[in-house]
């Protein structure tokens, strides 16, 4: 699923894009913010992944944070692997405006 919206067959609310990464809305969001990070290339999980993209996606992530004023509002960060994710391509969610009581 997440390749096709690479490639632009599914559509998605893109909140950012490079050659390397995309960021979209969830399509079912847990928390009045609730962006996807992804590589372009397919990457199945973590593990299988480079240091250069995880440093990449990262960096976009704090990025996104401070632009939406997430430190004082509060955020998680999540990354699901192996048998815990429902889509085979590294994925990494980025959850705002969440306090210590919100459960996600």
């Amino acid at each position: 699923m997440f390749c096709k919206i690479v490639r632009g067959e599914i559509p998605a609310k893109v909140e950012y894009q490079d050659n390397k990464i995309i960021a979209f809305g969830d399509i079912h969001p847990r928390a009045p913010i609730h962006l996807v990070f992804i590589p372009k290339a397919h990457i199945g999980d973590l593990l299988e992944a480079d240091d250069k993209i995880v440093i990449l996606i990262k960096n976009k992530i704090l990025e996104k944070v401070k632009e939406l004023n997430l430190v004082e509002k509060g955020y998680r960060i999540v990354i699901n692997g192996g048998a815990a994710k429902a889509v085979p391509h590294l994925h990494v969610h980025l959850l705002g405006e969440v306090s210590v009581e919100r459960q996600v």
